[in-house]
């Protein structure tokens, strides 16, 4: 899966409305049943599924290629050399709305043990079955809802990882973490490699387009977008609803914190690793647009 606005690496669409709806899990909000929740996920599950074709038909043919080299890895420098600190090899490791895999799969590449990845669309879940094929690579998809991970995998990885565009599109953000953090063993830990959420406050725009400040850092309404999730073609077309939500750092650190996990270690940098926001990025101005967060499970 992917995140909102940039997307797992690009925006949805820019027909994008706030909502007038209470969001499960916010903090001072009455709203925290499953139910809501599971309204969302089911809709945005539906709009994934709607959406995987088209990422096939931009990337499956060269993924496959790519995979098909040994050793092949599509992370960036910042992520492996994170990774590479952790300590992936030999390890069991699961990614959480991995998408198509492929980046679940570079893991593998640098030496994991076990690689599972949870993904809500069966479309992508498909496609990271066929890359691993490809690459002959032993790993694992899952297609569930997040907050229906089955509790066999509870305590089964000694790293959890997630990246961008995932946590955007979590209408609870506690019970999220607390679904991880149970996925982790003693000892393990969560790597996030996400966009800055303060990015959640700027129109997304290209390069040469002046930068908008728009939207509250402290904005509490769901974001829905209907204008199709293609962040690699940019093809619009009439989308089923996609539902996404803008948590501060404070909330993404808490939610963590409040599942039983310590930070270890967050860097902020001024690099964009979404298919969106360029006219950030060309500013030069020096906001932060990712960071990578480390939470320890120590019980």
């Amino acid at each position: 899966m992917s995140g909102p606005r940039a997307l797992h690496g690009g925006p949805p669409s820019a027909n994008k409305n706030p909502m007038d709806v209470a969001v499960p899990g916010a903090r001072g909000d009455p709203m925290t049943g499953a139910d809501k929740t599971k309204e969302f996920t089911t809709a945005n599950r539906a709009a994934w599924e709607e959406a995987a074709p088209i990422h096939g038909q931009q990337n499956q043919a060269r993924l496959i290629e790519e995979f098909s080299r040994p050793g092949f890895s599509c992370l960036d420098q910042v992520e492996t050399n994170r990774l590479k600190a952790l300590g992936v090899e030999g390890r069991d490791v699961a990614q959480i709305c991995c998408n198509n895999g492929r980046e679940l799969l570079s893991v593998k590449n640098m030496g994991a043990a076990r690689c599972v990845g949870f993904d809500g669309a069966q479309g992508f879940v498909d496609q990271g079955r066929e890359l691993a094929k490809a690459g002959g690579l032993d790993v694992e998809f899952v297609c569930t809802d997040v907050y229906d991970i089955d509790d066999g995998f509870a305590r089964c990885f000694d790293l959890v990882t997630i990246t961008i565009g995932v946590l955007g599109w979590m209408p609870d953000l506690q019970r999220f973490f607390s679904v991880v953090a149970k996925l982790i063993k003693p000892g393990g830990a969560l790597f996030i490699y996400e966009q800055h959420p303060i990015l959640e406050m700027i129109e997304p725009a290209d390069a040469d387009t002046p930068i908008v400040w728009e939207f509250s850092y402290f904005n509490k309404k769901p974001y829905v977008e209907t204008g199709g999730l293609d962040y690699y073609g940019g093809e619009k077309y009439d989308a089923k609803p996609a539902t996404s939500f803008s948590h501060t750092m404070a909330e993404i650190l808490m939610a963590g914190i409040d599942s039983g996990l310590a930070v270890e270690h967050i860097e902020e940098f001024p690099h964009h690793i979404s298919n969106t926001w360029w006219n950030v990025e060309k500013s030069g101005i020096g906001l932060p647009m990712c960071y990578t967060l480390v939470l320890r499970k120590n019980i």
